[in-house]
């Protein structure tokens, strides 16, 4: 990650301090497999400036943005670069206090404390990923609120008060609009430095496509800009976020590496993300007007 970044053009002097983090939180051994491997990088040097600033001086960050603009890549990109376990809290209905913190338990015939992922990451000098956190109930954001303000302490319920660990940081990731999602409270907002996460570029979407893929040029051009029309399309509300997805189309090229024709890939990769029949005509349309039917395999990856 440090030659990425140099790669990036950060600021040297935010490299050696990231240097000096790792070498001042030591991490138990039993933890490593927590910290990520990132099989993509971010790319985007004001955001990882940002983001890197804001963890050295003992902030929680907010990526906030639409959909895919690599709020769960930067997440793992920065656990991986400070050296930190990771625990994904993942914010639904059923999500309460209980499952952050803790609860009791049975064990060996006597009640035991099963502690929850924010005890743990609390504990242990984690990096909790706090998913969807606009999302969350009010039970839940009661929680959030002791740990994300300067006090840094859990009260455990029956249990005893911690202090967070000096290397434990929250990253809270939210998506715009999605079905069941709210305004945060100011108190909350306050608690986070928020960081608004640019749509994918260009030059972004063709690292993630070249990461997996041997695309010959002017396929990888034809994917590139399939995404950005469709990207546009639903900035300006003329389709949802749903066909809006990074992942369908990096799984729309496997299929067709594997062997499916290119307009049925694409299909079951975007086209379908969205039940609306007037949309999945609209996209569809995209679709056709950029890749020919007699498009073969041999077209779009390079032979090794």
């Amino acid at each position: 990650m440090i030659d990425f970044l140099k790669e990036q053009n950060i600021d040297n002097k935010l490299i050696d301090k990231v240097l000096e983090f790792r070498k001042n939180h030591q991490l138990d051994n039993k933890y490593i497999n927590r910290i990520p491997s990132p099989h993509y990088k971010y790319y985007g040097k004001e955001v990882w400036e940002q983001s890197i600033t804001a963890i050295l001086q003992g902030s929680n960050i907010l990526l906030s943005g639409p959909k895919a603009t690599g709020k769960n890549v930067l997440s793992d990109n920065l656990a991986a670069l400070f050296q930190r376990p990771t625990w994904n809290i993942s914010f639904h209905v059923n999500t309460d206090s209980t499952n952050l913190i803790g609860t009791d338990t049975f064990k060996d015939n006597e009640v035991t404390f099963r502690p929850g992922p924010v005890y743990d990451v609390a504990l242990n000098g984690g990096f909790g990923i706090l998913d969807e956190v606009n999302m969350a109930k009010s039970d839940s954001v009661a929680v959030i609120h002791s740990l994300l303000d300067y006090r840094r302490i859990i009260d455990v319920p029956g249990y005893e008060k911690i202090n967070l660990n000096d290397a434990t940081r929250f990253i809270g990731t939210m998506n715009y609009g999605y079905a069941g999602t709210k305004e945060l409270n100011e108190a909350l907002i306050s608690r986070f430095l928020v960081i608004d996460m640019p749509k994918a570029s260009e030059e972004t979407l063709k690292h993630i496509l070249l990461t997996d893929f041997y695309l010959r040029e002017n396929a990888l051009d034809l994917f590139i800009r399939l995404f950005l029309d469709l990207q546009e399309k639903s900035m300006n509300s003329e389709i949802s976020s749903k066909a809006i997805d990074i992942r369908g189309l990096i799984a729309a090229i496997g299929a067709m590496k594997i062997g499916l024709n290119i307009k049925s890939a694409l299909q079951i990769g975007l086209v379908n993300k969205t039940f609306d029949l007037f949309e999945r005509e609209i996209i569809q349309d995209v679709i056709n007007s950029l890749f020919k039917n007699d498009l073969t395999r041999e077209d779009i990856f390079k032979v090794l």
